[in-house]
């Protein structure tokens, strides 16, 4: 900005008033507070007779600033605020411009308008102002060359020797044997398309050098003011470089903007790398896609325009939109692409030209007749940048499209090197292919990452299948499963967060490794992959993907020739891999096969032939087990896994046994035993440096303060938890975390936070396919529904889950359901068929062992009987409820009294006060085991 405030000060003092106006009003309005900038074109409004707009410009300036940031406009700008005013002549002073000559330019005038473009263009005129070489550079087809020409044709009149199109394309390539295109040579294309004749011999050079073409074309340019656009330099880059160096030097006047594919790479140029046009959202709301979001794309709106114009009437729909998105970014959003797929949907229509682009180079053969050649054709437009390359920065290129959604530099020198290439060699010739733009590259927050445009890497793979695509392939699933397993050693520590992004970003390559280990049939690599990735996509949800790959591994027969060898240490055994594949069964809410009888899972855990392996996966399968099988194999398991962590020094399984066991107490109703075992988990966590271990540890702390009826605590610790979710991105979590809080909010009276938070809980389990964190989330909003009257609605949630519940061995969540269908038919009147679903999930909390459970559904069996018209029978039956909360040392707290408050005023308008406390009494001492005679009608 401080060049271009100069540039116009100047220009101001040689009188260009009229066209610093002009110029300098885009600039004002970008940058409203920059004082220097606003003077100049205060200046030059005057000067052009714009008075009124330069009183305007200040008032503007001073609104601004006063608002913005309290302000006054400085003092000089205050000065030249009243010598405006007082309509200074001084203000007029400089020389008289000279009479501007007609101005010359051979731009073509483009058919059609530049779509998606404008910010570039407002960009790249500021660069060509503060600069004197400005250079687009891009990949093949992305309007490098639409770009410049809507860029210059708006300079035509701040030029006054013009604004030249020079176009290179069809000079021999520097990179050719013996036919290399020289500077000379490239100067007599200027000289020719500026009208320069060339029939004048003068004498040679101070240095007694002869004087060459580029030599005089520089002394016959030295007092001209012009821009010449230098058109597809890539494959003359040598000679454009000389070119444009020379001219730089000895012509102060010209001004230059090149395309390329690759910079020119001289002092003074100023990159500007043109992007493909902006894409539609890949995750669109909803099941359909809304039209009116696609319309901000610059890509649907070029293909939108060019579509049109091929096929009149077309037009964007709800039925089209996503076919449209799909093909917008399959070809990457590259202009060129999606003109030649616009004029396939008169014949094809976008359905099947989106069905269509996996032959995309068959597909997109129609450009205009008008075009060159290399932009008639998709196959064309990258023939002409492949051919530009060294046998050795094709074979890493064709080498990088085995990756997919892009690769590390460590990633690259792996799989990209060979007999003819070195790793060392890699690094260098990648920054070729980037500076050449057909590799992209993004500094990420984990490192530097390469990618291919997906019609670049169509194009290579076609290059690779011919030569050597099986040992690159077979080299990019070894190298990402030594990947996949240093990550899994590192996801259980300090780094997590860290290994948990890395992994993210190569679930592509990771996911081909394992599609490609099992086409080759090769079991070995296969459980290598399955055993690494299996406590990512525990910690990311990913349960499907773990069930597909874990149980694809164990169809795949082991190799005769390996299977007697000792390869412990390299590929793991089998029986882990049963191991994973059955928790990860149970877990998914689906369970099948072993893992739908909880006895089984001792055997599969009892087989597992790896000690360390075994108190891994051992927790998996005892936690699974606890949440959804039988509740005692679940404790006895994990008894089984503190034991050998215990014995072999493994914090970490101890860590988690530990938190899982804090779970099956609070259970079973021994909070202190549950405290104890929840707060050495999360002691042991904080050594190991595992936040996800922190956030299972704090979340059975935050359980046990909810029954205390500590809520600020348990609300503190849900946060918590939820902060270290949603920082390591585990979504499924942090929905859990988003539903306890909206328990303690539907607890402490907050029915509308509480719902707020249970719909959060609840689009994030469905995002992630979760379905126990879906029913937990659903069940909340049951709760928060029948407290606030909408019994139907609470209904609704509760039956949809009542049967999925009923699937597994575990009762909680089918005991829970039952007790509030239960309270709604009560609430309704409907004894009879409240005392049969209390009846229901009274003997479904027996099972769970729970004695708050039990409490909950005597309860809720005392409400129906106060309903019935024994009262007697009800009091006796709170009574009981309040022995079994009490055995536990977990009273009702006051904010959980709700139904049982309704249900005591009930009986105490039918038995009298001191009536009920004696029944009450009587079933206290009756306790929770009372007899079927209390229970039926």
């Amino acid at each position: 900005m401080l060049a271009l405030e100069e540039q116009a000060e100047a220009r101001l003092e040689l009188g260009e008033h009229g066209l610093l106006a002009g110029e300098l009003s885009d600039l004002a309005n970008r940058h409203p507070l920059r004082e220097r900038l606003r003077a100049a074109h205060m200046r030059a409004l005057y000067g052009a007779g714009r008075a009124s707009e330069a009183l305007d410009s200040y008032q503007d300036l001073r609104r601004r600033l006063q608002e913005e940031l309290g302000l006054d406009p400085a003092p000089d700008l205050a000065a030249l605020h009243q010598e405006i005013l007082q309509q200074n002549p001084a203000l007029r002073a400089g020389p008289a411009p000279a009479p501007t000559p007609r101005r010359h330019t051979n731009l073509p005038i483009p058919a059609t308008g530049l779509i998606g473009r404008s910010e570039s263009v407002h960009q790249v005129r500021a660069l060509l102002a503060a600069g004197r070489l400005v250079t687009l550079t891009g990949p093949g087809g992305v309007g490098k060359t639409r770009l410049a020409v809507e860029v210059a044709s708006g300079l035509t009149d701040v030029h006054a020797g013009g604004v030249w199109l020079v176009e290179l394309a069809a000079q021999a390539s520097s990179t050719g044997s013996g036919t290399a295109t020289t500077g000379d040579e490239l100067a007599e294309v200027v000289a020719a398309t500026l009208g320069i004749r060339d029939d004048t011999r003068p004498g040679p050079l101070p240095s007694r050098r002869p004087r060459a073409l580029l030599d005089r074309l520089s002394d016959t340019l030295r007092s001209r003011r012009l821009l010449l656009i230098l058109d597809n330099c890539e494959h003359v880059i040598e000679a454009a470089a000389a070119l444009a160096q020379a001219l730089l030097r000895d012509a102060p006047g010209v001004r230059i903007l090149a395309t390329s594919q690759e910079p020119l790479n001289i002092a003074g140029e100023q990159l500007w790398p043109v992007p493909p046009l902006d894409l539609p959202p890949l995750d669109l709301p909803g099941d359909t896609t809304e039209p009116a979001a696609l319309r901000t794309s610059g890509a649907v709106r070029l293909f939108l325009e060019r579509a049109a114009a091929a096929s009149p009437g077309f037009a964007l729909s709800d039925n089209n939109a996503r076919a449209i998105t799909s093909i917008c970014r399959r070809l990457d959003g590259i202009p060129l692409a999606l003109e030649l797929a616009a004029t396939r949907v008169r014949v094809l229509g976008v359905h099947e030209l989106a069905g269509r682009l996996d032959d995309r180079f068959r597909l997109l053969t129609g450009g205009h007749r008008g075009a060159p050649a290399r932009q008639r054709t998709l196959r064309a437009m990258i023939d002409w940048s492949w051919e530009l390359l060294t046998a050795a920065e094709q074979a890493v290129l064709r080498r990088l499209a085995v990756h997919s959604d892009g690769c590390t530099l460590e990633a690259a020198e792996a799989v990209c090197a060979g007999a003819d290439v070195k790793p060392g060699e890699v690094l260098d010739l990648l920054t070729r292919l980037v500076d050449r733009s057909l590799v992209l590259v993004a500094h990420e927050a984990d490192g530097t990452r390469y990618r291919l445009l997906e019609s670049v890497s169509a194009y290579l793979l076609e290059q690779l299948r011919e030569s050597e695509y099986e040992r690159v392939r077979r080299a990019h699933a070894h190298y990402y499963a030594e990947f996949a397993e240093h990550a899994d050693a590192s996801l259980r520590g300090a780094d997590q967060q860290y290994w948990l992004r890395r992994l993210d970003a190569e679930t592509a390559n990771i996911r081909s490794a394992l599609d490609d280990a099992a086409a080759d049939g090769d079991a070995r690599l296969m459980r290598r992959l399955v055993h690494a990735m299996a406590w990512y996509w525990f910690l990311r949800g990913r349960l499907t993907e773990a069930n597909r790959y874990l149980t694809l591994a164990l169809t795949l027969p082991e190799d005769p020739a390996v299977r007697g060898a000792d390869t412990a240490g390299q590929v793991p055994h089998r029986s882990g891999t049963v191991a994973w594949q059955t928790g990860m069964s149970l877990l998914s809410g689906a369970p099948d096969g072993p893992a739908r009888h909880s006895r089984a899972v001792l055997e599969v855990y009892e087989g597992i032939r790896d000690p360390h392996e075994r108190t891994r996966v051992g927790w998996l399968l005892g936690y699974a087990i606890t949440r959804f099988g039988d509740f005692a194999v679940g404790e006895k398991l994990l008894n089984r896994v503190l034991a050998e962590s215990r014995a072999l020094g493994d914090r970490w399984g101890l860590a988690a046994g530990l938190s899982t066991r804090g779970m099956q107490t609070y259970v079973c109703g021994d909070l202190k035993a549950s405290r104890r075992a929840a707060e050495e988990s999360l002691e042991l966590f904080h050594q190991t440096g595992d936040r996800w271990g922190r956030l299972q540890a704090t979340g059975v702390l935050g359980r046990l303060a909810e029954i205390e009826g500590n809520y600020p605590q348990a609300d503190r610790l849900h946060r918590d938890g939820l902060r270290m979710a949603e920082d390591l991105g585990l979504w499924t979590d942090a929905s859990m975390r988003w539903s306890e809080l909206g328990r303690i909010a539907l607890l402490t009276g907050g029915h509308a936070k509480a719902e707020e938070f249970h719909e959060r809980a609840r689009r994030l389990a469905v995002e992630q396919a979760d379905q126990p964190a879906e029913e937990f989330a659903e069940v909340g909003l049951a709760l928060g529904a029948r407290r606030q009257g909408r019994l139907d609605q609470a209904e609704s949630y509760l039956r949809r889950w009542l049967e999925w519940n009923r699937q597994f061995d575990a009762e909680y969540g089918a005991a829970l359901i039952l007790a509030e269908l239960g309270f709604i038919a009560e609430l309704r009147g409907d004894a009879e068929t409240a005392l049969e679903l209390h009846l229901q999930g009274l003997a479904a909390a027996r099972d769970t062992g729970d004695p708050r459970a039990i409490a909950l559904a005597l309860e809720g069996l005392a409400g129906a009987h106060a309903l019935a018209g024994h009262p007697v029978r009800a009091a006796r039956l709170l009574g009981a409820a309040s022995a079994a909360r009490t055995s536990v040392g977990a009273p009702l707290p006051a904010a959980e009294r709700g139904d049982v408050d309704r249900i005591t005023a009930v009986l105490q308008a039918a038995l009298g006060e001191a009536g009920f406390v004696a029944e009450c009494e009587q079933g206290i001492a009756l306790g929770p085991d009372i007899g079927a005679e209390l229970l039926n009608a």
